[in-house]
């Protein structure tokens, strides 16, 4: 691998580097992730990190600081193109990082997009992520049956990472809707129902501190919100806290997505009645074996029957089973978390 060009002028990026020896110690890699709080990208970065070291690879680390923030990661694609790697895993913040994206394709890279596909299907080779649609349907779902015949009635509140409507933003979102039994015209673009038990779409970061603002201000359009959404469990912690602050967190039903080791433990403390679990280790050590056969003998993952990406797979966490709803307690959670 060529020595790495580290442009100047990214503060916003976290980065690290680590080499090894082996059989692919000829072989670079990069891990992109939106930012290096989140766990569930810590989580991702150990077993990216975890996973190299076992096969010999070269890998770097950069993680930018905020959700929905592509400047940095395009340019951390940028310096893994000039240090020559083989292959790049990114969890894109937008969709602006796809023409970067392109051009390391050009040049020889496999690009593997982790938990978040972008929408061009000439930015990345193939993407390994849980069925997002299907983590927000299954939160959906639960939600609407502890509801029962309230469910008709309900005020829901959401919160998304922010109006871009990136694919995993959108997926989650609208699975949930779906899930609920909302008629959700478009698919692709959050918000598109006109539901009246929709009380409104927040802007989270995705962080705690959006998820106490979400919640505040949703709060303030309905007062009587009994049910919300959160795109992550962080931006679930933020929502709690908002509704504790306001004396309301007894009266409304938290769902989320993730099911890392601390979301778990809301699900067991009641704070989060449901969520989905991801396996970040998972994606994160199989992208990194899909750069050492790519680099071996050009051999390219594939996707998984009937779907678009390679499915890591999903399970619903809860201590409050609905019929009809498939799911595991918080102990089995607590065994499985972040895979």
């Amino acid at each position: 691998m060529k020595n790495s060009l580290i442009k100047s002028g990214i503060a916003a990026l976290a980065f690290t580097a680590i080499s090894a020896t082996g059989a692919f110690a000829d072989v670079g890699a990069c891990l992109i992730t939106k930012n290096n709080t989140n766990p569930f990208f810590v989580k991702m970065k150990e077993g990216a990190v975890a996973k190299a070291k076992e096969m010999g690879i070269s890998l770097q680390s950069y993680a930018g600081k905020v959700d929905g923030d592509a400047g940095p990661q395009i340019t951390a694609v940028e310096n893994c193109v000039a240090a020559g790697v083989k292959g790049i895993l990114i969890t894109p913040s937008n969709d602006s990082v796809g023409p970067a994206l392109k051009k390391a394709r050009k040049a020889g890279i496999i690009v593997i997009a982790l938990d978040t596909p972008l929408a061009d299907p000439e930015a990345q080779d193939m993407t390994f992520a849980t069925d997002n649609f299907e983590a927000g349907l299954l939160i959906g779902k639960w939600a609407k049956a502890k509801l029962g015949d309230a469910a008709k009635d309900a005020k829901i509140g959401m919160l998304d990472i922010n109006k871009d409507n990136i694919s995993v933003d959108v997926a989650r979102d609208t699975g949930f809707l779906v899930g609920f039994g909302i008629e959700v015209p478009n698919l692709k673009v959050m918000g598109s129902e006109t539901d009246p038990r929709v009380i409104g779409h927040e802007s989270s970061g995705a962080n705690p501190e959006g998820g106490v603002t979400s919640v505040e201000n949703l709060l303030a359009k309905e007062p009587g919100m009994n049910v919300v959404y959160t795109i992550n469990e962080p931006a679930a912690e933020g929502a709690y806290q908002a509704l504790k602050k306001a004396g309301k967190e007894k009266d409304v039903l938290i769902v989320s997505v993730d099911g890392g080791c601390p979301g778990i433990a809301s699900v067991k403390s009641g704070i989060i009645g449901a969520t989905s679990q991801q396996y970040p280790l998972l994606m994160a050590s199989k992208g990194v074996e899909a750069i050492a056969a790519f680099a071996k003998d050009g051999t390219k993952p594939t996707a998984s029957d009937g779907l678009t990406f390679f499915n890591t797979g999903v399970n619903l966490v809860t201590d409050s089973p609905a019929d009809g709803v498939p799911s595991v307690d918080s102990a089995k959670g607590t065994d499985l978390c972040w895979g």
